[in-house]
């Protein structure tokens, strides 16, 4: 987990290194645009400041989406792209050409500065005050739309753009428990559909990423690491919170203080024989602009201290 990278600085292959990054959503980001939200340009700043190297892009829009100012504004503060993320209802056969549509903005970014990874996050069925929007649990032609669409995804934006789809299992959606993340990747195809394993997530509803990585060693090949605060986690679930008030909670604490025990899992990861880039995500919607430096800054340094590295 600490040899060098190679010299165009991207991780090989030959040996397995956890590459430390971070991104928006640790500033408090989640919309392209929002008043409540620091301004890209400090965020950007501040990241290089707390001592990453690697960058995940957050919702689209909220950095520049021109290639080359992209790639100048990362570049001139020593960051280097890793993917983007985008939301979609791959459950839904109607919001199919307007899914593809986004996935297709969003990769042809990724590409063109570099990177190679687009990061794929399922809708939410809750809104921001915890109203559901969707049913809470996907019938069988439900699944079968999602794990089919899913694995058509990850083939279009491989052979278009050169680029690996990573499905990011997320609370407050179809996939997030031990039980769904199993199945979606039982039933995806495992040439054109990888998982991010956010160890945030995970754990919020109650998987045991340990077991996910023994099960699916050749799946994860992009990770979000994330803790959660377990006394929040109790509140939340007794009173039946939506996600974004557990956020409001800080229900994603700092680490050491939360769960999953960080140090079994970067173990578990580093056996898997592939570099892997492991960002940093810890949700602080919406946070006082003056917030996520000084964690990103004992962030970094504990992740550094158990072997993940830039």
């Amino acid at each position: 987990m600490t040899l060098a990278a190679p010299s165009d600085g991207r991780p090989g292959t030959a040996a397995t290194r956890l590459h430390l990054g971070s991104c928006p959503d640790s500033w408090g980001v989640w919309f392209p645009d929002d008043p409540k939200q620091v301004h890209w340009e400090r965020f950007l700043d501040e990241l290089a400041a707390a001592g990453y190297k690697w960058l995940e892009l957050g919702p689209h829009g909220y950095l520049p989406t021109d290639p080359a100012r992209l790639a100048d504004e990362v570049g001139r503060r020593g960051l280097k792209v890793t993917g983007g993320g985008v939301v979609g209802a791959l459950h839904k056969r109607t919001t199919w050409e307007h899914d593809v549509a986004e996935a297709r903005q969003v990769a042809g970014l990724v590409h063109a500065v570099g990177a190679r990874y687009l990061i794929y996050l399922p809708q939410s069925y809750r809104d921001l005050d915890g109203n559901f929007t969707d049913k809470r649990r996907l019938d069988n032609d439900d699944w079968n739309c999602l794990t089919r669409q899913a694995s058509e995804m990850g083939r279009i934006v491989s052979g278009d753009y050169g680029v690996t789809l990573v499905f990011h299992p997320h609370a407050d959606t179809h996939v997030g428990t031990g039980d769904e993340v199993d199945r979606f990747l039982q039933e995806t195809d495992p040439s054109t559909v990888s998982l991010c394993l956010d160890t945030g997530h995970i754990s919020y509803c109650g998987g045991d990423n340990l077991a996910i990585i023994q099960q699916f060693p050749d799946r994860v090949k992009y990770v979000h690491l994330k803790q959660v605060d377990p006394a929040v986690l109790d509140q939340v679930r007794a009173d039946d919170l939506g996600f974004a008030e557990a956020v409001r909670l800080r229900v994603m604490c700092e680490p050491p203080g939360g769960i999953p025990d960080m140090a079994p899992v970067i173990e578990a990861l580093g056996r898997l024989g592939a570099d892997l880039f492991a960002i940093v995500e810890q949700d602080l919607y919406p946070c006082d602009p003056d917030v996520p430096l000084p964690i990103a800054r004992r962030t970094s340094n504990y992740y550094g201290s158990i072997g993940v590295t830039g």
